[in-house]
This record gives structure tokens, C-alpha cells and sequence, in this order.
């Protein structure tokens, strides 16, 4: 669904797992093709929002700070959206059909003259001013693909709740800012954790949070979750979407559970025993 280097009509639909490397793609190619440019119509289409017009304003950047993306306005405002689980964006040459699905789910547009944004199905949407930035980007841990990327930071932020499941630290966003669900289920794989191991448990700290950092790298101009090194549809991942079918390593069945926030957490039993109690349900 990316725009190929060089086509002629270049729409992108950031719609796949929405992981921080999502968000750095889409954040890349909105800037590119919005950054500098003087916006011509905007709709919020947001109850709180709905009258705000962004028209007249040029588009400084567009940067991703973990999961999140802010649209930095040369009248000192930001626009932040969050993907949250459906959210994307599609990007189309001005006067081009929108496909990206129907219209009342359609949650922000943003028209320049070559270029209109449209963001469908996103779960946040709200304009923010300078210290509200300050603020949502100081309250995140260091972000994976970012410039403020610090393991040992992220490993004295684990090492501070030793009986968290890892699985859960994995997740959080003040730790560390950037993975997601599917980062979370293939990096226990990898490294044979539990994603109910307590952190204070988990061999190697520093190894695994070096891996996240080395998949997210990979994936960052895909936005795909490649953990594997094959492409090819259904080789992808070792154990996240595939409950129930054998495991890629020892042909044990992979487990599934369903967690909260429709979230579901996938592991081998074999490959990733349980070390010490269970922190509980991640």
C-alpha cells in the first residue's frame, strides 16, 4: 500500500500493525510531501475540534515520537494523532479519489497543493500547543527510532519494577517508546522468554532490548513486522497471528491468549518456558 520511489500518483495507506515503525514510515512520507507547504483546507472531523481551521498555516515537519504522530504548524500548534489499532493515513495527489474506506470514518484531512492527507479511523485526534508537547514527549520512555534512543535508559526504567511480566514492560510506553503487540510476542520468542516471566527474571536484559532496537531498525521503511527475514505472506513472524499452528522451531503447538485492550499475546511453550512465578496476565 506504500507509493513505489518515483510513481506518478503517489498514495500511501499506513495501514498496517500500528508499531512504532509504522508510525516512522508514515511520519517520513507525510513530511515529505506536506513539510513546507501552506495548508489550503483542513477538516477536523473531531466533536472537540470540528470548528478549528488550520487553513493558512504552513506545515513545519512532521515527526513520530513512539506511537504517536505530530503535525508541528508554523503558528506554534500541533496536530497529534494516534493510530491506536485501526488508524491510518493515506496521503493522495490533491484531486485524486479517496479509497481508504467510508467517509464517516474519516477522522482529519489536510489539503496543501499538491497533496491532501487524510486520516481515517485514527483513535486520537487533538491539537496541542508547545508546553502540551513538551509535556506528552517528556512523559515517554526513549523512543526506539528516535534521536533520544538510550538502552541503558530503557534498562534502568525495566530493572525499576523487577516483578512486572516482561511482556507488560514491553508495552509500556514510559519505558519504552515504540513497540507494540507484535514486537512484544516475537522478541519473547527470540529470546526465549515468557511474556509472563518477571523482568527480574528474564536472562540478558541488555540482549533483548538490543534486539528490539535492531527489528525496529530493519522495518522502519516497511512498517511490516518482518522478524523472520522472509517476506513472503504467512513467513513472516514466528508466533504473533499464529495460534494454534506448529511452532517454526520445535513444531509444538503456539499458544494464544486474549488480553485486554483486544490485544492477544501468542508463545511457544517449549521454546519459551516460564521462569519463576507467573507476573500474571499481560
Amino acid at each position: 500500500h506504500f507509493w513505489p520511489p518515483g510513481s506518478g500518483s503517489r498514495r500511501a495507506a499506513f495501514d498496517y500493525v500500528p508499531e512504532g515503525d509504522t508510525v516512522y514510515l508514515a511520519a517520513t512520507r507525510l513530511h515529505g510531501a506536506l513539510a513546507g507547504e501552506k495548508i489550503v483546507r483542513s477538516d477536523l472531523r473531531v466533536p472537540r475540534y470540528a470548528t478549528r481551521d488550520l487553513t493558512g498555516a504552513t506545515v513545519e515537519r512532521v515527526v513520530p515520537r513512539g506511537k504517536h504522530l505530530l503535525f508541528q504548524l508554523d503558528d506554534g500548534s500541533t496536530l497529534h494523532t494516534h493510530f491506536k489499532m485501526e488508524g491510518t493515513w493515506h496521503l493522495y495527489r490533491t484531486g485524486d479519489r479517496w479509497r481508504g474506506g467510508p467517509a464517516h470514518e474519516i477522522r482529519a484531512i489536510l489539503e496543501t497543493g499538491p497533496w491532501t492527507a487524510v486520516g481515517w479511523r485514527l483513535g486520537l485526534v487533538e491539537l496541542l500547543d508547545v508546553p502540551e508537547v513538551d509535556r506528552l514527549v517528556a512523559a515517554l520512555g526513549p523512543d526506539v527510532l528516535g534521536p533520544d534512543w538510550d538502552p541503558a535508559e530503557v534498562l534502568a526504567r525495566m530493572q525499576k519494577e523487577p516483578e512486572r511480566a516482561i511482556g507488560e514492560v514491553l508495552l509500556d510506553q514510559t519505558v519504552i517508546a515504540g513497540p507494540g503487540n507484535v514486537y512484544k510476542c516475537e522478541v519473547c520468542f527470540l529470546r526465549g522468554a515468557h511474556p509472563e516471566t518477571p523482568v527480574g527474571s528474564v536472562p540478558d536484559l541488555p540482549a533483548l532490548i538490543g534486539l528490539v532496537k535492531r527489528l525496529m531498525d530493519v522495518n522502519r521503511t516497511t512498517g511490516s513486522q518482518i522478524t523472520t527475514g522472509d517476506a513472503r505472506p504467512g513467513h513472516k513472524r514466528w508466533v504473533y497471528g499464529r495460534g494454534r499452528q506448529p511452532c517454526r522451531r520445535c513444531g509444538t503447538l503456539i499458544e494464544r491468549r486474549d488480553e485486554p485492550g483486544e490485544r492477544v499475546t501468542y508463545w511457544c511453550p517449549s521454546c519459551q518456558p516460564l521462569i519463576g512465578p507467573p507476573a500474571g496476565p499481560i
